[in-house]
């Protein structure tokens, strides 16, 4: 399956903000960043006429439902509503793509649409926060995770509203394309390179902008000067100037996560990026992004990305030496 192939489901009604997620990450040329030059197509639900957008803004379509066929990767942006029936014909194109071996992504809404084509069940999901509990009552046999930015289930991707489409394009990017690429694309686009998919969905005060969210700078840049270090919550509460209770409770009001598990992040993202990098060992590779011992890596890459370190790193040795090769074309 041939995953630079990007097929995004248009329809009428939708919001252009909804649409111009895929089309910033998937529908620009981007292989001067290592990635490979994507078939962007962008598919039509109502066929024969203009597709009239929330702000009057009119949208003519290329394709129609058939250009699913072949997609590696299809994107529904997101749905009419939450009450809203899917069309059969949706429903059935959908599954088509998902079962031709497409990776199937909803976003906010468009985890309905996934739904009502029956890819979740048995699967966890999330959507937009205002509407998972329609979703669970809709929708029993799906594990609902209402907090969180979003969920990757291998072949099903789900995410909550707006901006976490964000955070779960760019992670499909980190996955398939590997930590390096999606690090300069998230710079490119100056988007913060990795939030978690655990990470809440709602956070009072997302990023540091006042004097007073100082603790939080010295906090970070504690561990990223040193990711090798041991950094116990104890450590960077100090290094933060605050107690380890308070440190402990601003840290999950202001980030939306544990500090053990935003470490963890931190520390396979900067794994993954020695793994393609660099020609450390398994051994360094531990010991230089904070984990300690190849066992404890195994077990992150094993729980986190379903593969191993040496495994990765054979994938995308292979994917950098064929994008170099072919002028950032990657092989399916």
């Amino acid at each position: 399956m041939d995953r630079s192939i990007v097929a995004v489901v248009a329809f009428e009604g939708m919001s252009l903000f909804h649409l111009s997620v895929p089309c910033l990450i998937f529908g620009e040329d981007r292989t001067a960043l290592g990635l490979p030059r994507f078939d962007f197509r962008l598919c039509a639900l109502e066929t024969g006429q203009p597709l009239n957008t929330i702000g009057g803004a009119g949208l003519v379509a290329p394709y129609d439902l058939a250009g699913l066929k072949g997609a590696g990767i299809v994107i529904v942006p997101s749905w009419r509503g939450a009450n809203v029936p899917v069309p059969e014909h949706l429903r059935t194109a959908i599954a088509g793509a998902h079962q031709d071996g497409a990776i199937v992504i909803g976003l906010c809404l468009g985890t309905f649409v996934l739904a009502a084509a029956g890819l979740l069940n048995g699967h966890r999901a999330t959507t937009h926060w205002a509407a998972t509990a329609r979703l669970a009552a809709e929708y029993p046999d799906i594990g609902i995770d209402p907090d969180v930015l979003y969920v990757d289930e291998g072949t099903v991707v789900t995410s909550a509203g707006v901006a976490a489409s964000l955070d779960c394009c760019l992670h499909v990017v980190r996955r398939l394309f590997g930590a390096e690429p999606a690090q300069r694309l998230a710079r490119h686009i100056v988007l913060p390179p990795h939030r978690q998919g655990g990470q809440a969905q709602f956070v009072e005060t997302p990023m540091p902008t006042a004097p007073q969210d100082a603790w939080l700078s010295r906090a970070i840049q504690h561990v990223l000067a040193d990711a090798a270090a041991p950094h116990s919550l104890d450590s960077v509460a100090d290094a933060a100037g605050l107690t380890r209770r308070t440190f402990t409770r601003r840290f999950q009001k202001q980030i939306g996560t544990s500090f053990s598990r935003w470490l963890a992040g931190h520390r396979l993202s900067l794994a993954q990026r020695l793994l393609e990098t660099s020609g450390h060992s398994i051994e360094d590779v531990a010991r230089l992004s904070g984990f300690g011992t190849p066992v404890s890596l195994r077990q992150h890459f094993r729980i986190e990305l379903s593969t191993t370190p040496d495994t990765y790193r054979r994938e995308f040795a292979m994917s950098a030496e064929a994008s170099s090769r072919s002028g950032g074309q990657l092989p399916s």
